[in-house]
């Protein structure tokens, strides 16, 4: 019995179409882009990607600062569809303590519950010094794929 050659064109154009949708690129951009905040963020790094409901994800941001930082917050805003839902979190429980001059590194860490519907998100995290001053704010996308929950990709998405 012979595969008809239409239905395995077809088949590997679904998939292709499937893991395509799923890899889509990742942009960071400042909530305000007249402002030259002290923290420059240099890149983010999604992993897994695709985001996995109830797994795990890492969101490492890369950023330079010519500040030392002492302490600070973290304010995260994911929105869904017109629903927000808010953290704070400790800028030290996210980095090491004090932030020196120079590059380092951001990392959140968050598990998606399993019943997170598929779609694209919208995440705004604002770093705040100390003393209340916004040091950065940036904004990104990121997408929940219903048909990659079962796909492994070798390498997380990295954006610069």
């Amino acid at each position: 019995m012979a595969i008809d050659a239409r239905f395995l064109l077809v088949s590997a154009l679904f998939l292709m179409v499937c893991l395509l949708c799923s890899a889509k690129e990742t942009e960071v951009s400042y909530c305000d882009k007249d402002n030259d905040y002290d923290v420059k963020v240099t890149g983010l790094e999604i992993s897994p990607f695709p985001v996995k409901r109830g797994r795990e994800t890492s969101f490492s941001i890369s950023a330079q600062t010519g500040l030392n930082i002492t302490s600070g917050k973290l304010l995260i805003d994911v929105e869904y569809i017109g629903i927000h839902i808010q953290q704070t979190k400790d800028l030290c429980k996210e980095t090491s303590c004090p932030v020196s001059t120079g590059d380092f590194v951001l990392t959140h860490k968050e598990t998606l519950p399993f019943l997170t519907p598929p779609g694209t998100y919208t995440l705004v995290m604002t770093m705040v010094g100390e003393d209340g001053k916004k040091l950065t704010c940036i904004t990104f996308d990121f997408y929940i794929s219903f048909w990659a929950a079962g796909v492994e990709l070798p390498e997380p998405l990295v954006a610069y």
